[in-house]
């Protein structure tokens, strides 16, 4: 039986575009479809996603498999250590399926509250641990922190053979590569030739999961159907090209926020990788959409407000779900709370009427678009990573903006590490040696 895969609609009634415009650019811009897909030049190094297979082949799923098994046999609790988009991903899947396995994921490394790291320890007491610390060159403090905090712990619990409970994802040739052969950790590579909003199917993204009993394979499978999908498909019909096209002539219009709108509190953390995702690809040059997210139905009671009657600045993109599960349904008790008329009914149609009331009531307000995914599993999710990062890469030239970089997010790191007063220049390590307080 042939994958179901994802669809793309505008709603009906929606008058700030009609399909002749859209269908009119997305054939204009048949070229830079057919470049994205070419991988250009001057982002060699950013392209390691574009073939799923290249980072979520057999080779590598064998790999993480193997790994997992390993971890899974002496391991209660696993703790990823990660920020952004080291970690984001795994935890949108982990969260929203659930885990498989007997072994807990733990997130951290992704703030520097003590609180929370007090929170992360006290669930390691009387467990056995191992971590994953994702970092692509090891320079961001929250999970350097984190390390260092975690990996006291684990030579507490287990002395000299700590080292063996620790797994480092890095980049090969890197200090932070160096520093695991040195200590005798695990190592995984972070893809030298991805960045970390676009490492959803790669070991980065694929590794946590496979501990956490996911089936990593039928997630790399969506992701080659998308990506075989992309491939296939041209301007005029291609999904991926007629999302990039819709925002950026909405941005044209003069609206400014993107909001991905779900019923399914399971999509909470998938969210915020999207966030993420267009966020920090986008927002550059004075330019970009600023995204946003609602969990639905609890935020129609909040900012459902702002929507029906605030400043129009948002266009809405609902993410639909076409097969839930569980079911539950309402049955009568014999007390008269004027509820009644719901009675037989299951809380999937309560929902479904709820999000089909939501699209009509804010079609006539504000610009939406339909996302349909087949179901929360495995495939999906891989169908969801590719087609998003595709789409991106194709919105983020449409503006006018590198896909990839992120020049922005260093300037609060500059005045931050001269607070804490890092050297700029110096060797850490030597500079540790020469005042005699390491070996």
């Amino acid at each position: 039986m042939a994958m179901e895969s994802i669809r793309l609609e505008l709603t009906e009634g929606t008058s700030w575009l009609s399909r002749k415009i859209v269908k009119h650019e997305m054939n204009r811009h048949a070229s830079l479809l057919e470049t994205v897909k070419k991988r250009e030049e001057q982002y060699r190094d950013s392209l390691g996603w574009l073939d799923v297979e290249e980072w979520a082949g057999e080779e590598w799923l064998s790999k993480c498999e193997k790994l997992a098994a390993y971890v899974k046999e002496r391991a209660d609790v696993l703790v990823v250590v990660g920020i952004g988009g080291s970690n984001q991903a795994a935890r949108a899947v982990a969260e929203a399926i659930g885990e498989k396995s007997s072994v807990k994921l733990v997130f951290s490394g992704n703030n520097i509250s003590a609180d929370d790291i007090c929170s992360v320890v006290k669930q390691l007491e009387d467990k056995r641990v191992f971590i994953n610390v994702i970092a692509k060159n090891f320079e961001t403090l929250e999970p350097g922190i984190c390390f260092w905090a975690l990996r006291n712990i684990l030579r507490e619990k287990y002395g000299a053979a700590y080292s063996d409970h620790v797994i480092c994802t890095g980049t090969i040739g890197s200090h932070f590569e160096r520093l695991s052969k040195d200590e005798g950790y695990h190592f995984l590579p972070f893809p030298d030739n991805i960045g970390g909003r676009y490492t959803a199917l790669s070991p980065v993204g694929l590794f946590p999961l496979a501990v956490a009993g996911i089936d990593i394979r039928k997630m790399a499978h969506g992701g080659k159907k998308m990506q075989e999908r992309l491939y296939r498909e041209s301007a005029e019909e291609n999904i991926a090209l007629e999302y990039a096209v819709v925002r950026n002539l909405l941005y044209q219009k003069g609206f400014r926020m993107e909001m991905l709108s779900f019923f399914e509190p399971r999509y909470y953390r998938f969210a915020k990788w999207w966030r993420q995702l267009f966020g920090e690809s986008e927002g550059k040059d004075n330019k970009g959409l600023y995204p946003v997210y609602g969990s639905f139905s609890e935020d129609l009671h909040s900012i459902g407000q702002f929507i029906q009657e605030g400043t129009a600045v948002i266009f809405e993109t609902f993410l639909n779900v076409e097969k839930t599960e569980p079911s539950f349904i309402l049955r009568h008790d014999g007390l008269d709370d004027r509820f009644v008329y719901l009675d037989g009914m299951d809380f999937t149609d309560i929902n479904r009427a709820a999000y089909e009331a939501t699209v009509a009531a804010h079609s006539k307000r504000l610009p939406c678009m339909k996302l349909t995914v087949p179901a929360i599993d495995e495939e999906s999710f891989g169908q969801l990573f590719y087609f998003y990062e595709f789409t991106c890469y194709l919105s983020a030239k449409l503006l006018g903006v590198n896909p990839f970089d992120q020049p922005g997010v260093e300037a609060y790191k500059q005045y931050m590490f001269q607070k804490l007063g890092k050297p700029q220049t110096v060797d850490c390590r030597k500079q540790l040696e020469d005042e005699g307080r390491i070996a």
